[in-house]
């Protein structure tokens, strides 16, 4: 049971309300992460901006997904483990794939040095090495990307925070955020 409340429609004031109407218009259902991040409508907005911000970057929605699936796996979070697998099949990611990106590879190089990235910034809590970047930069990526990486991981980041503090319920089909 979520320890933050998962506020429902009736419950959701104004704000929340259009918002939630926002949501429901692009994807059908307001996600109980939401609900939580709802109690205050300005981390709310600022979430749903902060995602939209980065959908125009460079990153493509798969290579966003995987990223959300590696900073999952690194902050052990099965919620965004769970919906992140989800939007995954719907982008037609396959099982082994999503598995392999909860554990931060991928059999695409380019890919697999994002992830590699996210992982590395997730367990330095941001203080990579130089090591770490001379890797990413070795495997092709501009600066441009690492910085697209970085904003991708604090994004993921934030949502793991937010499910770990509220206790989300998940509502969608359950996962460990371990990869099998």
């Amino acid at each position: 049971m979520a320890r933050i409340t998962q506020l429902s429609d009736a419950a959701a004031g104004p704000e929340a309300g259009a918002l939630f109407t926002a949501i429901r218009g692009k994807i059908g259902m307001v996600p109980n992460l939401y609900r939580v991040a709802a109690n205050q409508p300005a981390v709310l907005n600022g979430l749903l901006g902060l995602g939209e911000a980065l959908a125009r970057g460079d990153f493509d929605a798969r290579t966003r997904e995987a990223i959300a699936l590696a900073v999952a796996g690194a902050n052990a979070c099965d919620y965004c483990a769970s919906a992140h697998a989800v939007i995954s099949a719907g982008l037609k990611v396959a099982p082994e794939a999503v598995e392999a990106h909860l554990a931060g590879r991928s059999d695409d190089p380019r890919i697999d040095a994002i992830l590699t990235l996210s992982v590395a910034i997730v367990a330095a809590r941001g203080m990579v090495s130089d090591r770490d970047l001379a890797a990413a930069r070795e495997a092709g990526l501009s600066e441009a990307d690492i910085v697209e990486t970085v904003g991708h991981v604090v994004a993921n980041i934030f949502t793991n925070y937010l499910n770990h503090v509220a206790d989300t319920d998940i509502d969608f089909p359950s996962r460990s955020a371990r990869a099998a």
